[in-house]
């Protein structure tokens, strides 16, 4: 329960919207996508907000040093996929609860990047169908930039 409001702290806290994402170190988003990243960086951890036109965040990514230890139980497990070439699950998260209307669009995850790399990613998509479009696009993100940032601190 402490995570999701560790999570639900970093969520709130504004987001620097960067003028280029060629500066960004959250990866790359198609250029059709609709989407733009707002970014903040702090020692130990990159969170990245895909923001659309109207200011709905979607796709959500926290790159961290720490493990973000979310209990992801099999009963929760929806989808496999991948996110920057590392196989994943998704979950349903569990705020979803039994609405099946905000389970059957939202997901979570985490997966282990490297020695002390971990992403966590969540999609609150509207509608099922921009939930597999999102996942989509997250198993196409190349996260580099942002691990060499918890790395280097850079």
């Amino acid at each position: 329960m402490k995570t999701i409001y560790l999570l639900a702290a970093l969520l709130s806290l504004p987001g620097t919207v960067l003028a280029q994402q060629a500066a960004s170190r959250c990866p790359a988003l198609p250029p059709d996508s609709g989407l733009q990243w707002d970014e903040q960086a702090n020692a130990g951890f990159l969170a990245c907000k895909a923001r659309s036109d109207d200011g709905r965040h979607s796709l959500n990514m926290m790159l961290t040093t720490r493990d973000p230890d979310i209990r992801l139980t099999r009963s929760q497990r929806a989808e496999s996929g991948l996110f920057s070439g590392e196989s994943l699950h998704w979950y349903i998260p569990e705020l979803a609860g039994r609405n099946e209307a905000y389970a059957a669009s939202r997901r979570i995850t985490v997966v282990k990047l490297g020695k002390d790399q971990y992403a966590q990613i969540w999609i609150d998509a509207e509608t099922p169908e921009e939930l597999g479009r999102l996942q989509s696009m997250a198993s196409q993100l190349d996260v580099t930039a942002g691990t060499n940032y918890l790395v280097s601190g850079k």
